[in-house]
């Protein structure tokens, strides 16, 4: 088959995907074939850079072309660039009169991050939904390497200031590549408030400052495995990854009174896709809840 006519092919076989899928199927079919290539491809995780990750992806599995992603910026830990290549997904949401900012967040945005946690999970890959086609020119996407142990010294830095305040001691962060849209710890108790966990307090910023309730892209950092609460509020939020230090199990072996159902269970449990990552500076989230430490 001619190029024109391979192209053709995959946009019809998009249309009535999205003609006749729910969108979290399709995800999930996208997720599966990245992961099964990339299985093949490479026998453990690897040491790679945001560069070496975009390359991965963008010329050897997608087959696209330099010319097609031209990088606009790169550091050590980042690189941006903007997507011009004929894209299936954008003419079949033309001829369904489709939202792309809606379609691609759903069916491409988390398959493209499962793909880069596989390589490295502090790999995460973002899309600017202000630009990208046909709204824009181009779609402005790039891969950034976050820090897990840096913004949890940040979150037990929160911890630390809600024992200060008379408060159980726990921190949370809402990141999203290096900006960090929320940052809270836990006031349930000088608030009068069984619900205003540090997890609810820091994604309850991020909506404020991303001003939507869809946190696709984002990461919840949390000292502590967070609660069924809270990882059920990370769902609703949709945000992409939960990375936390010490575990429920940990806690409660200390004398914390916790729910004993971890966040993996409330994810599986749910049809959204959601990385959970544990035992990010374990050890000292676990001193944050020795028993003398206690409240």
């Amino acid at each position: 088959m001619s190029e024109p006519g391979l192209f053709e092919a995959k946009v019809n076989e998009q249309v009535e995907d999205l003609r006749k899928n729910d969108l979290r199927r399709i995800e999930k079919q996208i997720t599966q074939r990245r992961l099964s290539w990339l299985g093949r491809k490479l026998s453990c995780r690897a040491e790679l850079s945001p560069r070496q990750a975009f390359e991965l992806l963008f010329f050897e599995y997608m087959g696209l072309s330099r010319e097609d992603l031209p990088v606009v910026q790169e550091t050590e830990s980042e690189i941006v660039w903007r997507s011009l290549n004929r894209c299936p997904t954008l003419e079949a949401c033309g001829r369904l009169g489709l939202d792309t900012r809606w379609v691609c967040r759903r069916i491409n945005e988390k398959p493209t991050q499962a793909f880069l946690s596989q390589i490295d999970p502090r790999l995460r890959f973002l899309r600017s939904y202000s630009e990208i086609r046909p709204h824009s020119a181009y779609c402005l996407e790039r891969i950034v390497r976050v820090d897990f142990e840096e913004r949890m010294s940040n979150a037990i830095a929160e911890a630390r200031l809600s024992r200060q305040e008379g408060n159980k001691g726990y921190g949370a962060l809402v990141v999203r590549g290096d900006q960090i849209l929320g940052q809270a710890h836990d006031t349930a108790t000088t608030q009068g408030d069984p619900s205003l966990h540090a997890e609810v307090n820091a994604i309850r910023q991020a909506v404020r400052t991303a001003g939507e309730t869809d946190l696709s892209g984002a990461v919840l950092i949390s000292t502590c495995e967070p609660c069924p609460m809270c990882s059920s509020l990370a769902v609703w939020a949709n945000v992409t990854a939960i990375v936390y230090g010490a575990s429920i199990e940990e806690t409660a072996a200390l004398g914390k009174s916790r729910i004993r159902v971890s966040a993996g269970e409330i994810v599986a449990r749910s049809s959204v896709m959601v990385e959970v990552i544990g035992g990010v500076l374990r050890e000292e989230c676990l001193a944050l809840y020795t028993t003398s430490q206690a409240v």
